[in-house]
C-alpha cells in the first residue's frame, strides 16, 4: 500500500496510473511508425543507403539532445517535461508522413528522437518520484507498460495497413490520441517541485560558486563530485549498456541468425525476437516483487548469469530450438537492468537532480547506436555466431557491474 507523509493514498495511486499512461504513450508513438517505414521508403523512392541514413536520424537526434533532459527536468519539472516531450514527439512523427524528401524525413525523425530522449528521462524521473512515495519497487512495472504500448502501437499500424488507411491520417490519429492521453495524465501526476537530491547534504557540482559561511561577500567553489560517485555512475552505465546490447541482439540479429545461418523458415526465425521481448515483458511484470524480496544487486546478478549461461549455451549448441530458448533466457535476464541502472543513478549523491539519470540514458543510447555495426563487423570478419558472443559477454559485464546496485532494503 503506498505511503506518503503529505499526499493522500488515492492521489499517489492516481499518480502511478498517470506515469503508466506516459510510458504507454512513449512506447506506442514510434511503434505506430515503424511498420510503415517500407511504405515511406517506397513513396520517396529512396535507395537503401539513403533510407538507412534517414532512419539513423532518430537515434542521432536522441543522442544530440539527450543531455538536455536534466536541465529540462529542473526547469519544467519531470511531469511537465515528459508531457511536453510526448506532445512534441507526436507532432514530429506526424511530420514524417508529410516529408517530401529524404532530408526532411531525416529532420522530422531527428526532432522526434530528440524529444523522445527528453521524454524518456523525464518519465523515468517522475516514475522514481512515485516509487519513493510507495517505498517499494514499481519502476519495472512502468517499463512493462512501455512494452505494452509498443505492442499497441504496432498493432494499430498493422490494422491501418490492412485497412489501407492513408499514412497521414493514421499518424494524425496516433498523434492526437496519445498527446491527449499524456495531457490528461499530467493532471494526476505528483504536484510540487521534484526532489533536488536524495542526499541533501551533498553540494551540487553544477553550482559554480557558493556563499562562504560567516562571510556573505565571499564565494567558494562547490566541491567536486566524489570519486566514488563517478565510479558508481560508470558501473551503472556499463550495466545499462549490457541490457541494451542484449535487447539489440534480438532486434537486429535474431531473425537473421536463425534464418540465414541455421536454416529456419521466416516464420520460425521471427520467434527469436518474439522470445526475447516476450520473456523481457514477463521479467518486468515480476521484476518489482523480485527486487523487493532479494534486492536490485541480486536480481541483476542473476540476470547477468542467465544471459551469459543461456545465450552462451545456445551459441555452443547452435540449433534453432536452442537459440530461441537462449534469446528467451537473455530477454528474461535483461528485463530489470535498465530500470535498475536508472533508479540507482537518480539517487547518487553529489549530482544535481536528473543528472545521473540523464548521463546513464544518454550513454545507453550510444550503446544502442554502436552495437549493430560492431556485431556486423565481427560477423563479416568471422561469422554472426561469433558476433553474437557479445550477448554472453554482456551478461558477464552485468554480473561485475551489478555490485554498484543496492542490496536488499528492509
Amino acid at each position: 500500500m503506498p505511503e506518503s507523509p503529505s499526499l493522500p493514498v488515492e492521489h499517489v495511486r492516481r499518480a502511478r496510473r498517470a506515469v503508466a499512461a506516459l510510458f504507454l504513450t512513449n512506447g506506442a508513438l514510434l511503434a505506430n511508425v515503424l511498420p510503415r517505414y517500407p511504405e515511406i521508403k517506397q513513396q520517396l523512392a529512396l535507395e537503401n543507403s539513403t533510407y538507412g541514413l534517414a532512419i539513423a536520424a532518430f537515434p542521432t537526434g536522441a543522442i544530440l539532445a539527450g543531455l538536455a533532459a536534466a536541465p529540462a527536468i529542473r526547469w519544467l519539472g519531470s511531469a511537465r517535461a515528459a508531457t511536453i516531450g510526448t506532445v512534441l514527439t507526436a507532432l514530429a512523427l506526424l511530420a514524417v508522413s508529410a516529408a517530401p524528401s529524404a532530408p526532411l524525413l531525416a529532420l522530422a525523425l531527428g526532432l522526434a528522437g530528440a524529444c523522445d530522449a527528453i521524454t524518456d528521462v523525464a518519465q523515468n524521473a517522475h516514475g522514481l518520484r512515485v516509487q519513493r512515495t510507495y517505498r517499494r519497487s514499481i519502476l519495472n512495472s512502468f517499463h512493462a507498460v512501455w512494452s505494452m504500448g509498443a505492442v499497441l502501437g504496432g498493432s494499430m499500424a498493422a490494422a491501418a495497413i490492412a485497412l489501407q488507411v492513408p499514412l497521414g491520417l493514421h499518424l494524425m490519429i496516433s498523434a492526437l490520441l496519445f498527446a491527449v492521453v499524456s495531457l490528461v495524465a499530467l493532471r494526476s501526476c505528483l504536484p510540487g517541485a521534484d526532489e533536488e537530491a536524495r542526499d541533501t547534504s551533498a553540494a551540487s557540482p553544477a553550482d559554480a560558486t557558493d556563499v562562504a559561511p560567516g562571510n556573505p561577500g565571499r564565494t567558494r567553489h562547490a566541491p567536486a563530485v566524489p570519486a566514488r560517485t563517478l565510479l558508481v555512475l560508470a558501473a551503472l552505465v556499463v550495466l545499462a549498456i549490457g541490457g541494451t546490447l542484449v535487447e539489440d541482439s534480438g532486434n537486429s540479429w535474431a531473425a537473421l541468425f536463425l534464418g540465414r545461418d541455421l536454416g529456419a523458415s521466416a516464420a520460425v526465425a521471427a520467434y527469436g525476437y518474439i522470445a526475447l521481448v516476450g520473456a523481457q515483458f514477463v521479467g518486468r511484470l515480476i521484476g518489482d516483487r523480485m527486487v523487493d524480496r532479494f534486492g536490485q544487486r541480486a536480481v541483476a546478478r542473476a540476470g547477468g548469469v542467465l544471459i551469459a549461461v543461456g545465450m552462451g549455451a545456445a551459441l555452443a549448441v547452435a540449433t534453432v530450438p536452442a537459440v530461441i530458448v537462449g534469446f528467451a533466457a537473455a530477454g528474461l535476464g535483461c528485463a530489470t537492468l535498465v530500470p535498475a541502472a536508472m533508479g540507482q543513478a537518480d539517487e547518487l549523491p553529489g549530482l544535481r537532480h536528473g543528472t545521473g539519470l540523464t548521463v546513464v540514458s544518454w550513454l545507453m543510447r550510444l550503446g544502442f547506436l554502436a552495437s549493430p555495426p560492431v556485431v556486423g563487423l565481427v560477423a563479416d570478419a568471422a561469422s554472426l555466431r561469433v558476433g553474437l558472443l557479445v550477448v554472453p559477454l554482456a551478461g558477464l559485464a552485468v554480473v561485475v557491474s551489478a555490485s554498484a546496485l543496492h542490496g536488499r532494503r528492509v
